[in-house]
């Protein structure tokens, strides 16, 4: 199944989405930052970012922990204020990371 990732930085604050909806930070199951998501920087709120956005694409916790570090550096801390990403964006991706 094909989703999109999409995030945004308005005047209200930092807007993230897949498909339409908000993206759950899955803090419950690995929490890098309790202060909620951010992106363009390495750090730990783009870690929560990474870490999230690998758990919605790949529905397994474990092996999202294992990459989100690559991921996060090779693209979360690259991103611009608005960016979109397709899970076929992101398993091209990890292929490169693997």
């Amino acid at each position: 199944m094909s989703r999109i990732y999409l995030g945004d930085r308005t005047i209200d604050g930092i807007v993230l989405t897949v498909d339409g909806e908000p993206l759950d930070d899955h803090a419950g199951t690995r929490c890098y930052s309790r202060n909620g998501f951010e992106w363009s920087y390495e750090g730990p709120e783009p870690s929560q970012l990474a870490y999230a956005m690998l758990v919605e694409h790949l529905g397994d916790p474990a092996q999202a922990e294992r990459l989100q570090e690559p991921f996060m550096r090779n693209v979360v801390a690259n991103f611009q204020n608005e960016w979109e990403m397709s899970s076929a964006d992101i398993d091209r991706v990890l292929q490169n990371l693997r």
